[in-house]
């Protein structure tokens, strides 16, 4: 999971449990069980530092023991107790991974996960409410709120530019951000 720099606090709000999807299970490795594996989290194997995963199976959350993984090529690939054959593994194949929020070590002071940012109210300078941070994605150059309130705003997460602070007690998202933008 990313934690980032922040200006002005760091957000307390999480839920211990809570689920944080870290990433899914993308489809068969060998024979004898093994899946890859497609990581949310950066460096990518620190998927693999957490036990046990939550697979969204049928509709609900269901715990899975790690047993091994390691890096294989650009991915990851891995190995969760029980499954032992390929028919087995294919049922998982789709399955988001999580992980509950207690399981995310503490952020650092000034740091926050992106898991944390969802649900926060977005306002900015004159204390319009812009909307609810819904999404965050990955440009390359910076990340984007992806926030709903009359409309969509996609507002990059650049500190001190357009994001001017945060209360995660309050959970409020300050912005210098135009509700016409």
């Amino acid at each position: 999971m990313q934690a980032t720099q922040v200006t002005g606090g760091v957000p307390a709000r999480p839920a211990d449990d809570r689920y944080v999807i870290l990433g899914k299970v993308s489809g068969l490795f060998g024979v004898q069980g093994w899946v890859r594996v497609h990581s949310h989290t950066r460096p990518i194997e620190n998927i693999l530092r957490y036990t046990p995963w939550f697979l969204e199976e049928s509709g609900s959350w269901r715990p899975r023991e790690l047993a091994g993984g390691r890096q294989h090529g650009k991915g990851l690939v891995a190995r969760l107790a029980g499954i032992d054959d390929r028919g087995l593994a294919r049922t998982l194949v789709g399955a988001a991974i999580a992980v509950k929020r207690s399981q995310l070590p503490a952020a650092a002071a000034g740091e926050y996960y992106h898991a944390d940012l969802l649900g926060m109210s977005v306002v900015n300078r004159e204390g319009v409410r812009l909307g609810t941070v819904l999404r965050i994605f990955e440009t390359g150059a910076h990340d984007v709120l992806v926030v709903r309130g009359g409309h969509e705003h996609l507002i990059p997460l650049v500190f001190g530019v357009h994001v001017l602070g945060i209360d995660g007690a309050a959970g409020v998202i300050e912005v210098d951000w135009r509700a016409d933008y």
